[in-house]
């Protein structure tokens, strides 16, 4: 391939919409285009890298292993192309933007994207709020913010986009956290809570016994728990905080299934500022992913 080879922004956005929604059709709605139109885009991305990008079957797309790696870069490309755009084009884009997030993903990946995005924009105020999933969900539906991040389990049912994947780990103070041979005291968030529900889960499926000592709505209540010594929690890995000890296997803890963080937006007509911040999210957390694999 030639290096003068210049790749086509729009049939990047193609893709990487495409790699979001999982499917031709989505794609389609989503960027109001026919299903052969979004077919013909992707054929002409993958003749002109002489690569295929996707493999497709009745119910899903998944990305090649050529597929993973465009990806990123096109991430990466259509950001910079859309700031290059947004700087010029709408220097004066201001506005209210509503965000509703789970409090450990606010404190852990948020605050450098959101930061950037206000540096971009620094006209839109951001109003970002931080709750259980249940309450983010039931506030969203009930209008009460534009966007809101929320956990679920991988694979559920349509609607949101994933933005991230978390690792699950069981995360205690020291050994002792783990009792000897009694219940295995659990410090959890309040009920329902996707890591409450794999926690038990996981316990259950390998007949461990098992007790809630400790329930806390927040991330530093929960952390402060653990740190003295009330139980043992879970935790994705990228937030176990310093002083905290990771358990396994060795101590006879099961091993525990992924999560996701999926990105919802308000149905109906979308102010620009709306639009803009959730482009900025997929795109600044994808790079962000690929950078820490």
């Amino acid at each position: 391939m030639p290096l003068s080879t210049n790749l086509d922004i729009d049939l990047l956005r193609t893709f990487a919409t495409i790699a979001d929604a999982g499917t031709f059709t989505r794609a389609g709605e989503r960027l109001h285009r026919t299903q052969s139109t979004i077919s013909l885009q992707v054929k002409r991305l993958e003749d002109l890298l002489g690569r295929q990008l996707l493999e497709r079957n009745a119910r899903m797309v998944r990305l090649t292993p050529e597929g993973e790696v465009l990806l990123s870069y096109a991430r990466q490309i259509l950001r910079t192309n859309d700031e290059a755009v947004s700087r010029l084009r709408e220097p004066e884009l201001a506005g209210v933007v509503r965000l509703g997030t789970p409090e450990d993903f606010a404190t852990t990946h948020l605050p450098d994207v959101l930061a950037a995005f206000a540096k971009s924009h620094p006209r839109v105020a951001l109003e970002v709020t931080c709750d259980l999933t249940l309450n983010l969900l039931a506030r969203f539906h009930e209008g009460e913010f534009h966007l809101v991040l929320v956990k679920r389990e991988p694979q559920a049912a349509a609607g949101g986009v994933r933005v991230w994947r978390e690792p699950l780990v069981w995360v205690g103070n020291d050994r002792s956290a783990l009792g000897s041979g009694e219940p295995l005291p659990l410090v959890v968030s309040p009920q329902p809570c996707v890591y409450r529900k794999r926690a038990v889960a996981a316990l259950e499926a390998v007949h461990r016994s098992w007790r809630v000592a400790y329930t806390s709505t927040s991330l530093a209540g929960s952390q402060a728990a653990v740190k003295a010594g009330l139980g043992v929690t879970v935790l994705p890995k990228d937030m176990v905080a310093a002083g905290l000890q990771v358990f396994g296997d060795s101590e006879g803890l099961p091993e525990l299934e992924d999560t996701e963080i999926a990105l919802h937006q308000a149905p109906g007509p979308v102010a620009l500022p709306v639009e803009r911040l959730a482009e900025h999210i997929v795109v600044s957390l994808e790079v962000t992913r690929v950078k820490a694999a």
